[in-house]
């Protein structure tokens, strides 16, 4: 009795010890639960056999009967309760549940991109994404020296819409377990902000320290401090936000599952103040207006991939196929309506360069609608524009859409080895070979109007014709490549390499050719091949 008594009070300690680190949920729907349960049942077996001599020659058998038969039971329950959760996962999988699976997201069908997205306004566009946040982050975070020694900055960034302004939040971590101790009383003082569309990068500090951070220890630190105050809750990612008077909080959603970790759906969300502690719990239909990341990115990938797999069933999404899509591996995020929304394309399962739209998931609600707009898939326009000045290497970023003139429009960044920002690129998303870059240096509305006098050539007044080049020039115009040529009878013609840049870089004189062109004193080509 005894050792029985030794092995419960050693197992206890343990289990305490192990929710401590683990801060497991205490729901039989989390997978975690179930992997800390069987792991407090191992370490009990251990312990009593040890007490009941496992390490004398069959022991473990024969030492102990009365331990020995319950150590049987705890295993048998364990190899009960693994093969019921296979039995009960295998039940609710989109094998039987694919009409389910489906719907774990509304997605509104037919709806008009012009109607609903606003043409572009570029004192409003977040042309800086997160990695080039991150570095102005750091850079701000280099002037305080005081500050640098002390602490480091997140690498969280969340993008919200602070009183009307597009910005990144993340907040300071204390740098290592040292600076915890020494900096704990006064807490963290400050957090980062970036403006999105200008690049301003401030550090805003606060009059009082926020204590409970993902860097603090013991029972300050934010997992911790969730976890007591939310024993059976389980949690999704957390972001960092402000709210409209530029004070800091922790946004945890709350999630539920059916069966055993499958089928994630958001059920609600906990403030949580990073200086007082003091947090509230939220149902999904009261979340504040100032909240914009309820929904994680990857998890509205995921429902919307099941949305496009299996609205015909599963058997069609593996065999037959028929209306199967998915996103794209790449998304974006917009601004619209104090609002932040997720923007990804939607492709076909058999296509690999080709949108067949896109869709737009608003982050604090779930709404979500789709626009059939097909076009190039986001990472064909992406080669498109660094294909333009492949000599530079530059290297583009993720595009944002935009409506440019009534037209699905994708704007992306091009970034030197340092991550600044060198031009700006203009794809047409129902045709990625119109492409157009300018410097970043002559702002962002002279490359807009660029792309609009570059890309809008009335083709029904195009003429065809042969000739015979007598000259030939080049020149570079805000990063894109010109042709210049002069035919035997004296006309000049012009047209970017992006017309055929398979066949510009090699014509020569004498060269004939057949040309499509606009008529002018200058006549732009349209498009050119040999004769």
């Amino acid at each position: 009795m005894k050792k029985n008594i030794l092995s419960i009070l050693s197992c206890l300690v343990l289990a305490l010890l192990l929710f401590y680190f683990m801060l497991p949920p205490l729901n039989l729907s989390s997978p975690l639960f179930w992997t800390y349960l069987f792991t407090i049942i191992i370490i009990y077996i251990f312990i009593s056999s040890i007490f009941g001599g496992i390490f004398k020659l069959g022991g473990f058998l024969n030492h102990n009967r009365r331990l020995n038969k319950v150590n049987m039971i705890l295993l048998g329950f364990m190899g009960s309760a693994f093969v019921l959760i296979i039995f009960i996962n295998f039940v609710m999988s989109p094998l039987f549940n694919a009409k389910s699976y489906s719907k774990r997201i509304s997605v509104i069908e037919g709806n008009d991109f012009t109607s609903d997205v606003a043409p572009v306004d570029f004192n409003k566009i977040p042309l800086i994404d997160k990695d080039s946040s991150e570095k102005l982050g750091d850079r701000k975070m280099g002037e305080f020296t005081s500050w640098v020694s002390q602490f480091y900055v997140s690498d969280l960034y969340t993008q919200i819409n602070y009183n009307n302004e597009i910005v990144r939040v993340t907040p300071l971590e204390y740098a290592s377990i040292i600076k915890y101790f020494t900096n704990r009383d006064d807490g963290i003082k400050g957090y980062i902000m970036v403006n999105s569309v200008d690049g301003t990068s401030t550090l805003k500090t606060l009059d009082h320290g926020m204590r409970y951070m993902p860097s603090a220890l013991f029972f300050e630190n934010l997992y911790r401090k969730l976890r007591i105050s939310y024993p059976f809750t389980i949690f999704d990612e957390e972001s960092f936000e402000i709210d409209n008077e530029g004070n800091p909080y922790w946004i945890v959603p709350t999630v539920k599952y059916s069966g055993v970790g499958l089928k994630k759906e958001i059920n609600g969300i906990i403030i949580l103040d990073p200086i007082t502690g003091k947090s509230q719990k939220y149902s999904i239909n009261e979340v504040p207006n100032w909240v914009d990341h309820v929904y994680s990115a990857d998890l509205i990938i995921e429902q919307v991939d099941n949305w496009g797999e299996y609205r015909n069933g599963f058997l069609n999404s593996i065999f037959g196929q028929k209306d199967v899509i998915n996103t794209t591996l790449g998304y974006n995020y917009l601004v619209m309506d104090d609002d932040v929304y997720l923007y990804t394309g939607i492709t076909s399962v058999s296509s690999d360069e080709s949108n067949l739209g896109f869709i737009l998931v608003n982050l604090r609600t779930k709404e979500t609608k789709y626009y059939l707009v097909p076009g190039a898939e986001e990472f064909s326009a992406m080669a498109s524009a660094e294909g333009l000045v492949q000599e530079k290497e530059y290297v583009a970023s993720f595009p944002l859409l935009i409506n440019l003139n009534n037209k699905p429009t994708y704007l992306l960044s091009l970034k030197d080895a340092a991550g600044l920002v060198k031009m700006y690129a203009f794809i047409d998303v129902a045709d990625y070979q119109k492409v157009v870059v300018s410097e970043a240096s002559l702002g962002i509305e002279a490359a807009a109007s660029k792309y609009l006098k570059d890309s809008n050539i009335n083709k029904d007044n195009l003429l065809t014709k042969d000739i015979t080049i007598k000259e030939i020039t080049t020149a570079v115009v805000e990063g894109n490549t010109y042709y210049y040529l002069t035919d035997s009878g004296n006309h000049l013609y012009y047209g970017s390499i992006i017309v055929n840049k398979t066949l510009f870089p090699f014509l020569n004189k004498n060269d004939v050719v057949t040309i499509t062109y606009s008529e002018g004193e200058v006549s732009e080509i349209a498009s050119i091949r040999l004769k």
